[in-house]
């Protein structure tokens, strides 16, 4: 998966290659200028010529995402099949005219999915090195997803084919299918989760001793997991330099500090220990390391709220989950992310726009499944409290 032709899961496992710890000297050192010449996405002379036809693919789809006409029309909805034919007069187009009426919020869901999905694929199935890499890497995001689902399933001896039905389709890889077959989480361990393409990170951050049937400790595994993946994916995007590594250094330290946070307040009242909750941090994003070290201490709500209140935005979003609103935590963070992504669409040479585009088309499909629950329960006045309007 590290490159086209190359094999399973190689892009992870090569980062020890360019993080050698010894500054690069020009753009054809390391793993990628060995094998592709000048891997730096940026460059004035190169950029147009290898990623400029994606690049101009993703920018034209700004236009294609919901306005704020297409939800005030949503609002207005009585029924599925209402919301079925507004979403027709958009981008989304007859995406839904083979499903038979009455629709289901869950069918809704699995066809907008379904769309982004095989966008990505043909932005995917038309990069060079080093964009393939890096769509390689968002997509870690969704196995690591993917591999928690089918562990907890496999502790509770769910049916196999709901399992894989249930799991997210750009987080599918070639023997995600074999994990359903196990039945303890050694099995997992020793038979095939060290050959997934997230195996890398399994490898570095933890052994089969740390592979407890548990449920709390299945939540452990996930972050520890994505502690390594988001470790791994900042450490290319600083090799890649340039626009990539400015803009995807404040997205990806954003991720970080969120999960940190959540990791926090979902530790509370549980029997995480604060050395257990400390060691799923990232090493990176604005809280580290002064921060995380409040945040690893913190024994209630409120000494979160101060452990981040020297970060300027991440004060005004717990002012604004204050007393007397109904906006969770998780709201605003969805509001601020999708803030920081709207900036990738004024930047060029750089790959932060495609990330951004992926976590944009994440929060409009969180919008449309929000329209058809409300619609679908008879709560149309409160479809407005949590769309996001993204552009």
């Amino acid at each position: 998966m590290a490159g086209k032709g190359g094999s399973s899961g190689t892009s992870s496992a090569v980062s020890m290659l360019y993080d050698s710890g010894e500054e690069v000297d020009d753009g054809r050192s390391g793993f990628y200028g060995f094998m592709y010449g000048d891997p730096k996405p940026g460059n004035l002379l190169s950029f147009n010529i290898e990623d400029g036809f994606l690049e101009a693919f993703v920018r034209g789809n700004r236009t294609k995402f919901l306005n704020a006409n297409d939800y005030t029309n949503l609002a207005v909805c009585d029924s599925l099949d209402d919301v079925k034919m507004h979403l027709a007069q958009t981008e989304y187009g007859d995406f839904l005219a083979n499903e038979p009426s009455p629709l289901a919020t869950t069918t809704i869901k699995d066809k907008c999915i379904e769309k982004f999905v095989n966008e990505f694929n043909y932005i995917r199935s038309n990069a060079t090195e080093p964009l393939f890499t890096f769509l390689d890497y968002i997509r870690y995001g969704y196995m690591i997803d993917n591999v928690i689902l089918v562990i907890t399933g496999a502790l509770h001896q769910r049916d196999t084919a709901e399992l894989l039905e249930r799991c997210h389709p750009l987080g599918m890889f070639r023997t995600i299918g074999s994990l359903t077959t196990c039945r303890s989480i050694s099995e997992l361990y020793k038979h095939v989760l060290v050959d997934t393409p997230i195996g890398p990170y399994i490898l570095q951050c933890m052994s089969e001793q740390d592979f407890d049937p548990d449920e709390q400790n299945v939540e452990v595994i996930r972050n520890k997991l994505y502690k390594a993946y988001l470790e791994d994916f900042n450490r290319f995007c600083q090799y890649l330099g340039g626009a990539t590594a400015e803009l995807m250094s404040e997205l990806l330290n954003f991720e970080a500090d969120r999960r940190s946070i959540t990791i926090t307040l979902n530790s509370f009242g549980t029997e995480l220990g604060k050395d257990d909750r400390a060691t799923m941090y990232p090493s990176l994003g604005l809280l580290h390391p002064a921060g995380v070290i409040k945040l690893a201490r913190a024994d209630d709500a409120e000494q979160v709220r101060e452990a981040v209140s020297h970060i300027l935005s991440y004060r005004k979003l717990f002012l604004d989950i204050g007393p007397g609103t109904e906006k969770s935590l998780e709201d605003a963070f969805f509001e601020y992310e999708v803030e920081l992504n709207r900036s990738a669409f004024d930047t060029q040479m750089g790959y932060a726009l495609f990330y951004a585009y992926v976590k944009l088309k994440e929060q409009e499909i969180r919008n449309v499944v929000w329209v058809a629950e409300c619609v679908s329960q008879g709560q149309k006045s409160k479809i407005h409290d949590a769309v996001i309007q993204i552009f």
